[in-house]
């Protein structure tokens, strides 16, 4: 199974990374050069982390047990590696996408509602509905409480895109923020549980170990939109023109 652990090394290579990453943006100026920068880089680390996932866990639905020889359930494997990660791999995709677009379509807030972005939020919206249903199968709680995540999140993505007329002002970094930081939670929550899993099974469903980034990102997001909220109209780049380079999609 050598393409399978190579995908399995990438995915750890580029999933480090990108985790490293997600704190530069987090920390540094909002709207400033090194944010813009390596707010960038981040979500396209995530963006590549989740797409090698994706391939990592159609060879777990493919092949369960030749994929994961310490375990002797199939159907367990193909709904914790297969369906799950798949649904987090789909949902680190759509948010590390969303936190881009957000910020390179601020102008022309129609182009939110592009065919790829559309197809991307019905995606997630597709496999949140399938791993609630594999974890209600498998009487697996982990599976339907975290699938609420993607039930949430293409559903405000969608309702983003099609706005009624002109969006307020600094909703765009309302829908940012929570993108971003959503995408980095997904990646530690996917790291800290799937991940948790080789090394130290008897944690595997440990729901504090789920529950702590999850708990964690909400409170950065809703720290984060408060300061935006509070903020003034010109402040935080929520006026100026849409940047390029570091903030137009690759």
């Amino acid at each position: 199974m050598w393409p399978f652990l190579g995908l399995i090394i990438a995915h750890a290579i580029v999933g480090a990374v990108a985790l490293v990453l997600f704190w530069v943006p987090v920390v540094s100026r909002k709207g400033g050069a090194a944010h813009r920068l390596w707010g960038r880089r981040f979500a396209i680390a995530m963006m590549m982390t989740g797409t090698i996932a994706i391939g990592i866990s159609i060879n777990s639905l493919l092949a369960p047990l030749p994929t994961h020889p310490d375990f002797d359930d199939p159907e367990l494997v193909r709904g914790l590696f297969g369906w799950m990660m798949l649904y987090l791999a789909v949902l680190t995709v759509a948010l590390g996408w969303q936190a881009l677009a957000t910020v390179a379509n601020r102008a022309d807030h129609a182009r939110n509602r592009r065919p790829f972005d559309v197809a991307l939020q019905l995606a997630l919206l597709a496999v949140s509905v399938q791993c609630l249903l594999r974890g209600l199968d498998l009487a697996q709680p982990i599976m339907i409480a975290i699938s609420t995540v993607g039930l949430i999140s293409a559903p405000m993505a969608l309702g983003f895109a099609f706005w009624p007329g002109k969006p307020p002002r600094r909703a765009y970094l309302l829908e940012h923020v929570r993108a971003g930081v959503g995408a980095g939670i997904s990646g530690y929550t996917a790291f800290l549980s799937v991940g948790l899993v080789r090394a130290f099974p008897e944690h595997a469903f440990n729901p504090l170990v789920w529950a702590v980034p999850g708990v964690f990102g909400l409170g950065l997001i809703l720290w984060h939109w408060r300061a935006i909220i509070r903020s003034g109209p010109g402040r935080q780049g929520a006026d100026s023109p849409a940047p390029t380079g570091a903030g137009a999609l690759p």
